[in-house]
């Protein structure tokens, strides 16, 4: 056996999409809970050189003990080359102190995930102040994938009536840029001031949206906030149907409802997190970051 993909349980069949397109093996990883919080991790016993682990870090801290539990458990079987497909990384918001005694949450977990494998694949890691993720993992190895290409060839399919792209705030310009040079779309950016943890001002950009069907495109959907008041604002400026497309499914409790309250017909999402909006197959363009490595 040249290599094989592991995952847990909440991460198996995107992990067995992934093996599939590699061409390699797929073995479960077992997670057992205990009453007091702890987890018991078992990998699969007789491991090859090569591994590659399949996780995504949503929902992230007993993850992170069960990353650690795991890497460590492969190396002492003998797995001398580990790599960790991530398609969503955590704790990448905090690149600096703003108060003193605040810590960095980016340069600790990249520090402490680049000691566990050899290297790192991910996919749109929300990154403000840095442009290569080893800066935040620091190892030869982290490669920092953009859905935004993907996601824009599956809009294209979906037959829109007059499309327009709109990312909600200034740092989602990136992503639906890309997207729509993918799909061939129209697209305008909006400004947002945060108010606070749970409230934004949203002011839509100098463009007719009257009959327009919108879709809002961002890279994290966690609390639904930004893209609901940015649907409200775009409905009430005249669009037809608005309809939301994000990389990163992480939906904080709430988030569908408010969506669907602000006029929003259709989610989609890739799968990076598994998620019922999970309309976005990643597999093949993993494996083909994945596959020069091996």
């Amino acid at each position: 056996m040249s290599a094989l993909v592991i995952a847990p349980p909440g991460y198996r069949p995107a992990a067995e999409r992934l093996a599939a397109a590699l061409g390699l093996s797929f073995q479960a990883m077992a997670v057992h809970h205990f009453p007091d919080g702890e987890s018991k991790v078992t990998v699969p016993a007789s491991p090859p050189q090569t591994v590659i682990l399949c996780q995504s870090l949503d929902r992230p801290n007993d993850k992170l003990v069960e990353l650690l539990l795991a890497s460590a458990t492969l190396r002492e079987l003998g797995t001398r080359r580990l790599l960790l497909v991530a398609p969503y990384l955590c704790y990448m918001r905090q690149d600096k102190a703003f108060h003193p005694g605040e810590a960095v949450s980016q340069r600790i977990v990249g520090r402490h995930l680049a000691g566990l494998v050899d290297g790192l694949i991910t996919m749109d890691a929300h990154l403000h102040r840095i442009h290569d993720l080893r800066e935040a993992v620091p190892l030869e190895t982290a490669i920092n994938l953009s859905a935004a290409p993907t996601l824009g060839r599956f809009l294209a399919r979906q037959a829109l009536e007059r499309p327009l792209l709109l990312g909600p705030d200034a740092e989602s310009a990136q992503w639906v840029e890309q997207v729509a040079e993918a799909g061939g779309f129209e697209y305008a950016v909006a400004t947002k001031d945060r108010l606070g943890d749970r409230q934004v001002r949203i002011h839509l950009p100098s463009v007719d949206l009257h009959g327009r069907c919108v879709v809002l495109v961002d890279d994290v959907l966690s609390s639904g906030l930004t893209l609901a008041m940015a649907a409200r604002q775009a409905k009430a400026a005249g669009a037809t149907c608005l309809h939301a497309l994000v990389t990163h499914a992480l939906f904080a409790e709430g988030a569908e409802s408010a969506l669907r309250e602000a006029g929003v017909e259709r989610i989609w999402s890739t799968d990076a997190i598994p998620h019922p909006s999970n309309a976005v197959f990643l597999a093949e363009l993993l494996a083909d970051a994945v596959r020069p490595l091996l």
